[in-house]
């Protein structure tokens, strides 16, 4: 039987770190052989921009996208191959606006999370549009934004319904900054969101198809520090709940590379932010991470193309809604069946056996890989690239250690 190639396409925006190292470690892995025996090679190319015909035959088998959520041309060329060509994508275009926070916020509360109260409140300054002032004079209702403030109560954030990277977010602790905050919204629609004070921990769990790594994180320090290096800051419970949140919220959207933000407090896990359609996988914030990042994303891309597992354009939202509708199901109940309609979508055992079966050398390689010279060139030329230059020397020995930490902690 021939060898089947399959050429793994990277959408880009300005990062080379995380593609430099998934290249090499795709370079590395060598015919990976399915059920019949047939040897699967990988082969990536970096996806570029160009004008393209609605009828031509794409190259790629799968696609990585960090670009189109911003970018409307590449992203129709990713609607046209999912639809036309049967190309895998990894994040769903289809479902991007709800990547605008405000319609994956909705969803979440319907399925009973426990999202904080949340108020979208009109524009401060409408965009330009010559129907604005007819349509204003005739519909649009007067407010008093405090009576709103008062209602969800202070503290709060104002945040934008489509943001991103704490862009745009404030925390209003009285009227005054409430006001302020509106003031300087200016053309961005916002959401204004309950605070959940007095919380334990903050969580950010990144998701690569079934795999999850739940991270504490410290968004009040500076980027290469925001990701502890512990491992047991949540209970089995609680740790299990905020995984479940996590790839139920990708598995109901179409996302299979996403990251999720939710505060704990006592036995409490609430979601705050869980639409990322481009999460960090920087080497100088994952750092200790970053290893498991670049191994998930290593095989969830080959499981997909090797298995030849199918991109879903279309989204059965209405068995999530089922379970939710249930009156005789608690909460804890309902994260389980949750947590089985997750498993099926990403084939979740099929998964495991996969690895087990046909990608058991991965482990290995990665860690030979993150321990080379090649991964230290890498790792020199990225801190060059983010930090002046006079603080080259203590951020490649700050990232050198906990990527050295990772290594050490595998015990191979």
């Amino acid at each position: 039987m021939a060898d089947v190639e399959h050429i793994i396409g990277l959408l880009l925006g300005t990062e080379d770190d995380w593609p430099r190292a998934y290249e090499a470690l795709v370079d590395r892995l060598g015919p990976v052989v399915d059920g019949s025996g047939r040897k699967h090679r990988l082969k990536t190319t970096r996806v570029t921009i160009e004008p393209f015909n609605l009828r031509d035959k794409p190259r790629h088998s799968l696609v990585i996208d960090r670009l189109a959520y911003w970018y409307y041309h590449p992203r129709e060329w990713l609607k046209k191959v999912s639809m036309m060509d049967d190309v895998y994508l990894l994040n769903s275009p289809f479902t991007f606006q709800s990547m605008e926070k405000h319609a994956a916020y909705c969803a979440m509360m319907r399925l009973g999370l426990k999202v904080p109260e949340t108020v979208l409140v009109p524009y401060k300054h409408p965009l330009e549009n010559s129907r604005w002032a007819y349509t204003a004079a005739r519909y649009n209702q007067s407010f008093d934004l405090d009576s709103v403030a008062s209602e969800l109560g202070y503290p709060l954030f104002m945040k934008p319904y489509d943001g991103g990277a704490w862009v745009g977010v404030s925390k209003i602790k009285d009227s005054a900054e409430l006001h302020a905050a509106y003031d300087a919204s200016g053309e961005r629609l916002m959401h204004l969101q309950q605070s959940v004070e007095g919380y334990d921990v903050f969580s950010r769990s990144l998701s690569i198809g079934p795999e999850t790594m739940v991270m504490k994180f410290r968004p009040e320090l500076p980027m290469h520090d925001r990701y502890a290096v512990e491992h047991d800051f949540l209970s089995a419970e609680t740790g299990d709940e905020v995984v479940t949140i996590s790839r139920l919220v990708n598995a109901f959207f179409g996302w299979e590379f996403n990251s999720c933000e939710s505060l704990v407090r006592g036995t409490e896990v609430y979601p705050i932010d869980y639409a990322n359609a481009c999460p960090d996988v920087a080497l100088t914030s994952l750092h200790y991470y970053f290893p498991w990042a670049m191994k998930a994303l290593l095989r969830w891309t080959t499981f997909c193309v090797v298995t030849g597992r199918r991109f879903q354009v279309d989204l059965n939202t209405r068995q999530y809604f089922e379970i939710a509708d249930r009156t005789d199901l608690g909460y804890r109940e309902k994260l389980a069946a949750y947590r089985k309609l997750t498993d099926d979508y990403f084939d979740t055992e099929r998964y495991a056996d996969f690895c087990a079966s046909r990608l058991a050398h991965v482990d290995e390689l990665v860690y030979d890989w993150i321990r080379s010279p090649d991964f230290d060139t890498l790792l020199v030329e990225t801190v060059r690239a983010t930090y002046p230059e006079h603080e080259h020397d203590r951020f490649v020995a700050h990232f050198r250690g906990l990527t050295g930490a990772w290594v050490a902690d595998q015990g191979c």
